[in-house]
């Protein structure tokens, strides 16, 4: 199918047939799909969900594409497993998936009224304190194994939901510099211990300060809207296009970094930044 290409109900469902018959088939004849478990799947599931964050930000839609379908791959291949196994099916994970998000969008599916999508998601996480055999506590359904950038925005997001939240958005900022301030006491502290067993004292209280800290500024991008993740993903990708080229300048100079002063680095740096790099 090409690119854009709008396809009827009927063509979709045919569509999904398609992939279940060809998992069917993988799962009996191909000695590699066969060997697959759900643990040998997890890191792959994983390195496709990243793969597919990568291209949602770089705004590649061929590629958003493509790696969707990797991701479906993997929802269709695990209940292929649980199948086998005789736990559930592709049909029962879609017929979980339906209800809920009946039962979580009653201002759609009901007559309850809604004014914004605030109010949607407050009462998205009220309904779903309440589901008999979901989660018992409001933060139990973040996963421990989210890197912690997203893990404190969604638990800070979470919390929000049940009315745990700034009053005003722009109190937090007051939170922000006490932290910031808390963090500079104890990296005081590690410049003036006496001895290695106060300076790791001190070194392990920094780190648990520089925490809170990092904690209350992704706190802080929450209240004003803006994606922690995709912010410091953004200065990432800034650093790699500057760095990258204050390496083949210096190359290209003949030079060698290791053996230049800050000062000449700098000034190709910001070089870099008058290019728009």
């Amino acid at each position: 199918m090409k690119l854009n290409t709008m396809n009827t109900k009927e063509q979709k469902l045919d569509q999904f047939s398609r992939i279940l018959d060809i998992m069917d088939r993988l799962r009996s004849e191909c000695p590699w799909n066969k060997a697959q478990t759900y643990d040998s799947l997890r890191t792959m599931t994983l390195e496709e969900v990243y793969e597919l964050s990568d291209a949602i930000i770089r705004k590649d839609y061929g590629d958003m594409e493509k790696e969707l379908g990797d991701v479906l791959l993997h929802v269709v291949f695990y209940s292929k497993i649980a199948e086998e196994e005789g736990r559930f099916d592709i049909a029962g994970v879609i017929d979980k998936l339906c209800g809920k998000m009946i039962y979580r969008h009653p201002h759609v599916f009901s007559e309850t009224k809604v004014k914004d999508a605030v109010e949607v998601s407050e009462n998205w996480e009220m309904l779903k304190a309440k589901e008999k055999g979901g989660n018992k506590r409001i933060l139990s359904g973040v996963p421990g194994a989210l890197p912690p950038v997203l893990k404190a925005f969604s638990m800070q997001d979470k919390a929000r939901g049940v009315g745990f939240d700034w009053e005003e958005k722009h109190q937090v900022w007051d939170k922000v510099k006490e932290e910031e301030n808390e963090l500079q006491v104890e990296l005081d502290a590690m410049d003036t211990a006496k001895d290695d067993t106060e300076k790791v004292k001190a070194c392990d209280r920094a780190e648990e300060e520089l925490g809170d800290f990092m904690f209350s500024v992704i706190n802080a991008a929450r209240l004003f809207g803006l994606n922690p993740d995709t912010a410091l993903n953004r200065a990432c990708e800034k650093f790699r296009r500057r760095f990258t080229y204050l390496e083949e300048q210096t190359i290209r100079k003949g030079k060698d970094m290791k053996d230049m002063s800050l000062r000449e680095m700098d000034d190709i740096w910001d070089e870099a930044k008058s290019k728009g790099l």
